[in-house]
């Protein structure tokens, strides 16, 4: 395994967890899972799951199981089974004996059913789904019963056999879980556990015509199968409260399984839905789930991407609970790192243009060394490339009137031909219309290898293809398949963002003689140019390659709009700076924050909710940049108003003149260090002293304490000993305490806090002081 292959341990949140759960005994073990539906094929999105529980398993030497959630017959397709295995293998994972489907438990499934309805527990509702709806109330509003949730368990019985045996049509029951009408959890409202659905299952044929929801499923099949850490994204969350009533009730003793959430993988200028890149299939606006522009993992391996840049790119992105979007320009960076040592050096042309070397003889063809490699990557290889009176270079690296800044070939200038020779314009021919067709140049005999034998500079060195010896092919320019950065986030429909200029095909293009009887599969870098991929239309007469990535970042449309987005949302950081500033001067000096509106009132409003106060909600509100920071924290710790005070006391006043963004850590740490204050682990001090190494260096808090051994004594076995020999050391304090000056008892617990080290918990050290000095 290469480095990008191998799993990486850490101390996310996840890893911390497991290796927890194993030192306690929690576990025996570790079984993770990967349970994709089969209703189209797996995106980037799905890359960060598989390697993150695949790669759990192999850190901590346990099993991952692939278990399709087939529970939806309408949606599930063999050909996506397929798919799915084949992107896994692809990505060099392996589930060994460990393949499952839903639809195997099915029985088992129905039996649970069966003994939540004998409990009680569940009930067959004949409303509409509009009446469940409706009757299932509002955020604001409890549920109300509806007129079958008191039937008996004989009579719900008797109907969901009959469901089963199919003779309802479809919509007329379900299934609910009798749990709590006034749930906050909306979810936990009596929630539906079946529906009658008559549709072919790809493969359980006709012999079922209820299936479960997927809530009530899912957490059977970790279940069933002894799976221990089910790992969820975020959107998860609410469903965790389900997921642990179903296996209660359904008598699953622990231990069993538990599921903890984390951040998906949101990349942009990508949609990551299944059901929109369905669409986009369907109406044709790619070619196929493997179309190289698509997020699929078929479309990036057929553009190019190899399985280590993939993994290498989710290994980076890391797990955390905090909801981002990651630039694609971090995967593009990943794909160019691998392939900067895997793909050969060649020369290729896609716009040919062609250049007459005049003073070269008409006959000739020279063979000149060309490496394959360029010497900062530590591999040996080199090919012949022939050179002839008559090349092809791009038809962009000739300009008749040359722009500042241009220093390729123009009319009267030098340029260098890799590996070749200095050559010099001395003419063009044009066409009827004034294009030109043809430039005419001469040659320096003596640069021969591309250097001036009399040390003169040349600015511009270009790449070139013999005319009569070049390989003709055909090469797909792809660029991002939408134009904007959140697609499906914007105005109107997705589908009206799409990149126009996604897809570009150099039908002309022109390849040096050594990419003859190229192979499909095979990785190529064309100098200049970008690093490009044979594609599977490839035939030996004629190679087809597709561009993975340019050298470098050309998103030049977006640059172009970027510098008035870019000075525009600075003002808008500038702005929202300032008026933290003056909220903040506001509260110094007595003053209220003034009043918000629009969309800051909005938040603020949240806030006072949550239990801020309203000044706290206004300055926290004021700046949206504070409030992300704010609310992306409190996903990690939920706790507003302690992390309200650690933002707005503690590490708003080291900043200084920097943006959070500045900072080298994030939301998720600040809610990891604030979790550790509110349960005793750290001090208010020590707390104080991990922030400060934090806005320095980084890190995460847990490691930083325990590096400077700053976690809170709190025991009573340990205090003890220290608060008896600080009153030993102070007999005459002690004396003058119990002879009414109480005032004293300040300077104890200062004295105990100093021999501690600042570590010792104030309130077990309040409490043995006046068990010693009043007992």
């Amino acid at each position: 395994m290469s480095t990008a292959d191998k799993p990486r341990g850490g101390n996310d949140f996840i890893r911390e967890m497991i290796r927890a759960d194993l030192a306690s005994g929690k576990y025996e073990g570790v079984a993770t899972r990967f349970p994709p539906e089969p209703n189209g094929y797996l995106h980037i999105g799905h890359a960060k799951s598989i390697c993150l529980n695949f790669g759990l398993a192999e850190e901590f030497g346990g099993r991952c199981h692939l278990r399709f959630d087939d529970t939806n017959p309408n949606t599930e397709d063999p050909e996506y089974v397929e798919s799915i295995q084949r992107d896994i293998r692809w990505l060099g994972w392996d589930w060994g004996e460990h393949l499952y489907f839903a639809s195997d438990y099915f029985e088992r499934m129905a039996a649970v059913a069966v003994t939540l309805i004998e409990k009680g527990r569940a009930y067959v509702d004949s409303c509409t789904p509009e009446e469940i709806r409706e009757l299932r109330g509002t955020v604001t509003e409890p549920g109300r019963p509806g007129p079958y949730r008191d039937r008996s368990v004989e009579e719900n019985l008797d109907l969901f056999r009959r469901m089963r045996a199919g003779e309802f049509e479809d919509g007329t029951h379900v299934l609910r879980g009798k749990i709590d009408l006034a749930a906050t959890n909306m979810l936990m409202r009596d929630p539906v556990l079946y529906r009658i659905r008559h549709a072919h299952h790809y493969r359980q044929g006709d012999a079922w015509c209820i299936y479960p929801m997927y809530d009530f499923a899912h957490c059977l099949e970790d279940a069933f199968e002894g799976v221990t850490h089910s790992l969820c994204t975020l959107e998860f969350d609410n469903n965790r409260e389900l997921y642990e009533w179903v296996l209660d009730h359904g008598g699953f003793e622990r231990p069993r399984p538990e599921q903890t959430e984390f951040a998906r993988l949101n990349v942009n200028y990508t949609v990551a839905s299944k059901r929109k890149l369905l669409q986009l299939v369907q109406n044709g606006s790619v070619a196929g789930w493997d179309d190289p522009r698509m997020p699929t993992l078929s479309g990036l391996r057929r553009r190019g991407y190899t399985p280590e840049s993939i993994r290498e790119f989710c290994n980076r992105v890391g797990v955390t609970r905090t909801f981002n979007i990651i630039d694609v320009a971090l995967l593009e960076h990943s794909i160019r790192d691998d392939l900067n040592h895997k793909a050969p050096r060649v020369m290729g042309v896609l716009d040919p243009l062609e250049v007459v070397i005049e003073s070269y003889p008409e006959e000739q063809v020279e063979a000149l060394d060309a490496d394959y490699w360029p010497r900062d990557i530590p591999k040996d290889g080199s090919r012949k490339v022939p050179f002839a009176r008559r090349i092809f270079i791009e038809r962009d690296d000739f300009m008749e009137d040359p722009i500042a800044g241009f220093h390729r070939l123009a009319p009267g200038r030098e340029v260098r031909l890799r590996y070749a020779y200095l050559v010099t314009c001395v003419g063009v021919d044009k066409d009827e219309n004034g294009g030109v067709i043809r430039v005419r140049c001469t040659h320096d005999p003596a640069s021969r290898g591309g250097e001036a034998p009399d040390g003169r500079r040349v600015k511009g060195t270009l790449h070139w293809v013999a005319a009569d010896h070049a390989v003709a092919a055909e090469v797909r320019l792809y660029d991002r398949l939408f134009e904007t950065e959140r697609p499906d986030a914007e105005d109107g429909d997705f589908r009206d963002h799409l990149n126009s200029s996604s897809l570009t095909v150099a039908s002309q293009a022109r390849l040096e003689p050594s990419l003859t009887g190229l192979e499909a599969g095979s990785h190529v870098q064309l100098e200049r140019l970008g690093y490009f991929y044979a594609d599977p239309d490839t035939t030996p007469e004629r190679p087809v390659l597709n561009r993975t990535v340019t050298l470098r970042d050309t998103w030049a449309k977006v640059a172009r709009q970027g510098e008035s987005e870019v000075a525009k949302k600075a003002a808008e950081r500038t702005a929202a700076r300032e008026a933290y500033k003056a909220a903040q001067r506001a509260m110094a000096e007595g003053s209220e924050v003034p009043e918000l509106e629009g969309e800051a009132k909005d938040v603020a409003d949240a806030y006072v909710v949550r239990g801020l106060s309203e000044q706290d909600a206004r300055l926290l509100a004021v700046d949206p940049d504070l409030a992300s920071f704010f609310d992306a924290a409190l996903a990690v710790h939920d706790a507003p108003r302690s992390i309200a005070n650690w933002l707005t006391n503690e590490l708003a006043g080291r900043l200084g003149d920097r943006a959070l963004g500045d900072l080298p850590f994030g939301p998720t740490e600040l809610g990891e260090l604030v979790a550790l204050v509110d349960d005793g682990t750290l001090g208010g001090t020590a707390g104080k002293e991990v922030l400060g190494v934090m806005v320095d260096d980084g890190g995460r808090p847990a490691d930083i304490v325990e590096a400077r051994g700053l976690r809170q004594i709190s025991d009573t076995g340990a205090l003890e000993p220290v608060v008896a020999e600080v009153l030993e050391q102070n007999a005459g304090q002690v004396a003058a305490y119990r002879g009414g000056k109480t005032a004293l008892f300040g300077f104890f617990i200062g004295q105990v806090m100093r021999a501690t080290g600042g570590k010792g918990d104030p309130q077990q050290v309040k409490a043995l002081l006046k068990k010693a000095l009043d007992g």
